[in-house]
């Protein structure tokens, strides 16, 4: 039986998604193959090993946490024992390869992406920018730091309003699930949208507004990954926010997406291109814009841990191309094993 340490929680904003998604992997992981050791990380990063993600987030932050810091006061002493680590950290902290270069430091395998490809997925302006030298269509976007908007907020204001047109959005460059995203169609509310983001991230997006269709699809593999088809999000509000995806949950969803074959192929293509441009493993979920008018479509960002909840598209994906969930979950930790494996037999050292 495959010991799959199983870490959700976490410092991001998005650790109550983390939560939901542990618990879904946890009732999808048949536990005739694996043992499931849960652990949970608070908000103030403190860990702690848990009967399983179910359980109440009330009941999950009593009792004695730990400092995995060896040299910490309280350090994480609990021996894990696991074969392979999953971690299920949305956003900071977790999907940036943080947690993978504690991973690699520690010489075990682990699912999904390595610390590079994490890193790159979770900024978005690095993203883009690696894009565009690959030659893959991206939307027309600005990066704004942080210092630029505290010294010249009329500077920044003036130059987005030369340099974009309306409507457009506004969002953190480093965070998922669509915290601290604003729509804007006016540009009196521009100041308000950059001060939201800003109040998450240091560095973030203004993007151009696409009139057109959202479109999803998952990537999954190490060295030749395959694509799934592509699903639709069809939002009930504005646009696909955070309160439509994890608390109204009325957006509807084309699973898969009514496309021409030629149109299925771009997108597939496209999610494959982009996932190898940041050189990711194990798993990934590529989003897409497609104009309205044009057909154009355009890459609007890729997530190296996707959301995992029993609505998310990345597990829906899947199982509509033919992957059912509990079989993904048993591909994802073969991928995370074999790549270990792969990496240990590079013995090369300097004489």
């Amino acid at each position: 039986m495959i010991r799959v340490a199983l870490i959700f929680g976490g410092r991001s904003a998005e650790h109550e998604i983390s939560l939901l998604s542990a618990s879904s992997i946890y009732k999808n992981l048949d536990k005739k193959k694996f043992k499931v050791i849960s652990v949970y990380i608070n908000k103030r990063g403190q860990w702690k090993v848990v009967p399983s993600p179910l359980l109440p987030l009330s009941a999950l932050n009593k009792g004695h946490f730990s400092s995995f810091l060896p040299w910490g006061k309280k350090a994480f002493a609990h021996a894990l024992q696991a074969d392979i680590y999953f971690p299920v950290l949305h956003g900071p902290y977790g999907e940036d390869g943080t947690i993978q270069g504690l991973f690699e430091m520690a010489d075990v395998p682990y699912v999904g992406a390595s610390v590079t490809a994490s890193a790159l997925g979770m900024d978005k302006a690095l993203t883009k920018s690696i894009l565009k030298a690959k030659k893959i269509p991206v939307v027309k976007h600005l990066v704004v730091l942080v210092e630029e908007w505290i010294e010249n907020k009329k500077a920044v204001l003036s130059k987005v309003k030369k340099e974009m047109a309306l409507p457009l959005f506004v969002k953190p460059a480093c965070l998922g699930s669509s915290v601290g995203i604003s729509k804007v169609k006016e540009y009196s509310r521009l100041a308000a949208a950059l001060d939201l983001a800003f109040s998450y991230d240091r560095k973030i997006l203004v993007e151009a507004g696409i009139k057109g269709r959202e479109l999803e699809c998952s990537v999954l593999g190490n060295d030749e990954p395959q694509a799934s088809l592509p699903g639709e999000i069809i939002p009930s509000r504005e646009f696909y926010d955070y309160r439509d995806k994890y608390i109204e949950g009325k957006t509807s969803f084309g699973i898969p997406a009514k496309l021409t074959l030629s149109q299925v192929k771009k997108i597939q293509h496209l999610s494959l291109e982009t996932y190898k441009a940041l050189d990711c493993s194990g798993m990934a979920r590529v989003d897409f814009f497609m104009e309205e008018k044009t057909g154009k479509v355009f890459v609007s960002e890729l997530n190296t841990i996707p959301g995992f909840t029993q609505i998310s598209m990345y597990p829906k994906l899947w199982e509509v191309s033919g992957l059912p969930y509990p079989k993904l979950l048993e591909r994802l930790i073969e991928l995370g094993i074999e790549r270990h494996r792969k990496k240990k037999r590079n013995t090369g050292s300097l004489p």
